[in-house]
Order: C-alpha cells, then structure tokens, then sequence
C-alpha cells in the first residue's frame, strides 16, 4: 500500500505510551505510580456527571450543530467576558472533541510546505508533530530555565521571517509549568504591528491553574489582534474531564467557516451529553474548580521541595499547571534513559525532556496532579534511585 507522505513525519505523543508502558508493569504486579500524564486525579464533579446523565434521559441522544449546541457556544462566550472582559460572538466559537482538535485544524489550516510556524520548545509535543505532518518547516521559540520558563517577546519576534505563517503560543505552559508576565505578552502583541500576515494559535488551556497570584493574560485581551488569533481551551484539565474529550476554540472571521467545514468532513459534531455536562461546568458552581487548583497548589510546594532535595537535582517552582520540570544534567544522566530507569527500576513514571522538543534534554517532566502521598513515596524511590547510583 502507498500511504500520503507526510505520514512519515507524523510524531506522537510519548506520555501515552508511558501510560501504557505502566499499565504492562502494574498489571505484572508491580507498584507503579504515576507522575507521566497530565491528568487530574480528582473525579468529574458529581453536577457535572448529573447534567450529562440528565441529558441522556431527556433524550439528547442525536445530532447536534456542527459548531456546538447554541447554549454552549454562549456560555464559552458569556463565560471568557466574565474572566477577561473579552467581547466573544457566540458565532466565533467552535465546540471541538478535545483540545488537539484545534491545533490539528489550525495547524492544517497554515501549514504547507515552504511556511514557517513558530512553536514552543519545550512545548506540547503534538505542535511539532502536526506541523511536520503538514510539510512546514517546525521554528523552535525557546522556552529557557532562566526565564521562568516564560516565552522572550525579542526572541519571538526575530525569529519570524517571510514565510511564518503561525506562531504557537503556550501559557500556562507544558511541560514547564511557566507563566508568560503582561509586559512580555503585551511586548509580543506589539511586535506583531510590523508582521499583519502572521496569525496566532494561542493555547490557554491551564488558564485557570495559576499560583501565588500570578496572572493569566489572556490574548483574547487584544482587540488588534482578534482578525488573527485563534484561542484554544476546554474542560480536561480545569474540570477533571480529560476522558470526555471536551474543548472549544475562538476563531476570526475568515477562519471560522474554514474549521466549520472541516468538522463537518472529520467529527460531524460532539457528543450531546457531554456538551450538556460542559454547559453546567461553566453555568453551576466553581467550588470544585477552586479547590482542585488548592489542592495543586499544596502539591506544588511539595514536589518542588522534595525535587530540590534529591542529589544532583534542581527545580524552579512552577507558576501554572500542573507540571514540575527539573534539571537533572548534574546526574551526568540522558533525560529518556534517567525517565526509563525511573519506571523500569523504580516504578515511578516520568517524561523525559527530549519528547517535548530538543531544548529538553537535561530535564524530566513530574505531573504533580496525583495525590501528595503518592508524590512523597514517588519522590522517595527516585532519591532512593539516585543515592544507590551515587554509591
């Protein structure tokens, strides 16, 4: 069989297969926990489970809009102006079976080969691969330790050319858990002055998972922007729902009929209960949504400081997400072969850096969304891990 070529580029997403890699060594009786995937441990809440139970028994069992069921796409709407003051038309929204569906439309929609799309490395892994997929050349913008792990607005900017079409941006981010400040995100909307052609992928996912007061800026925020940005976000991370394959995107003008069409062709629409149960995340109560991000945040301080205790170990403290992101060049380790060790030896499971692009290697990625006893005795068996080598 002959296969479309950019097949052959098309990458993964390596935490998956660490998932299933755990999955081979619990089921083989070992002890294994879970630092790998990007998945709160909390249930959905109980409300949210009732709204899409109560749809199915109201018999929402068919077809919906392609672009989402009207109440839904005004509630992301009405629900982005309560948080930053943004004018979002309902018309504007595209309700989308999980946050990937929109790199991959928005991805698809500029890609081609001889363009250039700018991306954070490190970064989510799927970027590069979509990019490469679509035959344009992946830039790496460098998300640096001495930054905070926060995005340089200069160094943005001087590597756009005459072929960027797009450029990817990510804050909260993954894997770092950075948080980009107002000046440099504001810096960033004004260097886009001088290039109107270029358009922006603005990936906000963890927007609600935010610490020690920090703030999330919105791209949303900047009306000079808005003929060009596309918002991506959902309810995975902010509402424990990864499993019901939820999100939403904001799309200019000329874009929007674009992504529509492509629904139409690859999804048909989203499930109908779960866009029921979407609806009551973002119209019933926050309660649970405050005291997940508590509960993070107790974790965080944790994991920072037992990560700064191992031997040959440092660890900045993560301003969003969920992610812890240490430098482990000091234990004279590769990042793959340190994270491979930690699971096959140790039962701990980790990503190593270099899945999230080459700037990662020195550097392994701990989801802290886990409980804090299962991150002590994580912590535990990898100091353990690195003492025993030591000696």
């Amino acid at each position: 069989m002959q296969f479309f070529s950019g097949f052959d580029r098309i990458g993964e997403e390596n935490a998956f297969a660490v998932l299933a890699r755990a999955a081979e060594l619990s089921a083989a009786g070992m002890d294994v926990i879970n630092l790998g995937i990007g998945q709160p441990d909390f249930p959905t809440p109980e409300n949210i489970v009732e709204a899409a139970v109560r749809a199915l028994r109201d018999g929402h069992h068919g077809y919906t809009p392609a672009t989402g069921i009207p109440a839904l796409r005004e509630a992301v709407a009405a629900d982005l102006h309560r948080r930053y003051g943004a004018e979002v038309d309902p018309a504007h929204v595209l309700i989308v079976p999980g946050g990937k569906v929109t790199m991959f439309t928005a991805i698809l929609m500029f890609g081609a080969p001889g363009v250039d799309i700018l991306y954070p490395d490190p970064g989510f892994p799927i970027y590069r691969s979509m990019i490469e997929f679509t035959g344009a050349r992946p830039v790496p913008i460098p998300i640096r330790e001495e930054n905070g792990f926060a995005f340089s607005a200069d160094e943005t900017l001087s590597l756009i050319t005459p072929q960027t079409r797009l450029i990817i941006s990510n804050s909260p981010a993954n894997p770092c858990g950075g948080v980009t400040p107002r000046e440099e995100v504001e810096k960033l909307v004004n260097g886009l002055e001088a290039h109107p052609d270029v358009a922006i992928l603005s990936d906000e996912i963890y927007d609600q998972l935010l610490y020690d007061g920090e703030e999330h800026v919105s791209l949303l925020s900047f009306p000079d922007i808005r003929d060009r940005l596309i918002l991506l976000n959902g309810w995975s991370k902010t509402y424990a729902m990864t499993g019901w394959r939820l999100g939403y995107s904001v799309w200019p003008t000329p874009a929007y009929d674009l992504a529509r069409k492509l629904a139409v062709n690859a999804w048909s629409c989203v499930n109908a209960p779960a866009q029921y149960a979407a609806l009551e995340a973002l119209t019933g109560p926050q309660d649970a949504v405050a005291e997940m991000r508590a509960a993070f945040d107790v974790r965080r301080k944790l994991v920072t400081r037992l990560l700064n205790d191992l031997p040959d170990v440092s660890c900045i403290t993560p301003k969003g997400a969920f992610y812890a992101f240490p430098n482990i060049t000091a234990t004279g380790t590769g990042a793959k072969a340190l994270a491979s060790d930690l699971l096959e030896k140790q039962g701990v499971a980790t990503i190593g850096g270099p899945d999230f692009g080459t700037l990662g290697e020195g550097y392994i990625r701990l989801s802290y969304a886990n409980s804090a006893e299962n991150i002590e005795r994580a912590l535990d068996r990898i100091k353990d891990y690195l003492n025993r080598r030591a000696a």
